[in-house]
């Protein structure tokens, strides 16, 4: 190849490697959309719709923490723990009302949030440590609060897991409520210009004076409040608090929402939009597969070829 063809095929890489980061995931929901369409019975049904709408409204409200986290360069492996902790919490404390039941979830959310965040921010721990002991933890204080599946009977749950507005299930409601708030907080605030600072560099977020502890810790705070909530949610639909099973890998499919959504693991960027639409994605990939009668294996495997299909592409062409 002559320099002049290698100088050329250059910048048609770098522009199909830009354009993969800005569109490959609304690519992937199009085609998802597009197969359904034509090989699954009664994909357009009014009914699916629905029901795929209510069950990735958890997958996005986890993922939009982590984004959170992984802009600042750190991670959050303890959502599907703090899911767990919020089922267990909504059992204990249901008898006070849902909102009470809300409020005590939300609490223990930020609890681990903010150990998550003092670990990272003040004692110096790497965020994938510091929130792997918290998801190994967090899992086992909510079998300890609640050792085993209980149901959930209260007429307010029933009708936030069930009830809808004009036809949008509340759940649905919710999580396009904090894509709102969390879209407006990293673009439009303080705090989201501090947080996409220090994602981008640490040390240089330090030296140009920035409280770099604090919003770290409010980073992690904001992910564990959102998981809860994820939970409480979840719990409400389930009409079941099983905090065994419930937030397993959640963290896994989070993650991949964030990736696959364009917000590269270095940190410094975070894409809200994509990460609406990778919480799509995975949420179609996951029920494409199971209404194809595929067994669960297969969609974990599907989901670990989207990870490593959306890191290749939103690898950096340099280090910082």
């Amino acid at each position: 190849m002559t320099d002049t063809a290698a100088a050329r095929t250059a910048p048609d890489r770098a522009a199909v490697h830009a354009w993969l980061q800005a569109y490959g995931v609304y690519v992937g929901v199009a085609v998802l959309l597009l197969f359904n369409i034509a090989f699954t019975d009664h994909f357009l049904s009014a009914e699916n719709f629905r029901t795929q709408a209510v069950q990735v409204a958890p997958i996005l409200i986890v993922a939009l923490g982590m984004a959170l986290a992984i802009g600042s360069e750190g991670i959050d492996l303890s959502v599907g723990s703090v899911m767990a902790l919020s089922t267990s919490l909504v059992a204990l404390y249901l008898g006070y009302g849902p909102w009470i039941a809300l409020l005590a979830a939300v609490l223990g959310g930020v609890a681990v949030g903010m150990v998550n965040g003092s670990l990272i921010a003040f004692v110096g721990v790497q965020p994938i440590v510091a929130t792997l002991a918290l998801m190994v933890g967090g899992r086992g204080l909510a079998l300890v609060l609640l050792p085993q599946l209980k149901d959930v009977r209260d007429p307010g749950m029933r009708a936030l897991g069930s009830g809808d507005v004009l036809g949008v299930p509340y759940p649905v409601l919710i999580a396009v409520a904090l894509v709102a708030v969390v879209a407006f907080t990293v673009r439009r605030t303080t705090f989201g210009r501090q947080l996409l600072a220090i994602g981008d560099s640490r040390p240089a977020a330090r030296l140009a004076g920035l409280p770099v502890r604090r919003v770290l810790v409010y980073v992690y705070i904001a992910s564990g409040a959102l998981a809860a909530v994820a939970g409480f949610l979840a719990t409400a639909r389930l009409q079941a608090s099983d905090p065994t099973s419930l937030g397993t890998l959640m963290e896994l499919s989070a993650i991949t929402a964030v990736v696959v959504g364009g917000t590269p693991l270095s940190g410094g960027r975070v894409r809200i939009g994509g990460t609406v639409a990778g919480a799509v994605l995975i949420q179609l990939l996951t029920a494409t597969l199971v209404k194809h009668d595929l067994p669960p294996s297969w969609t974990q495997m599907a989901q670990a070829v989207v990870i490593v299909a959306a890191v290749y592409a939103a690898r950096e062409r340099g280090k910082r």
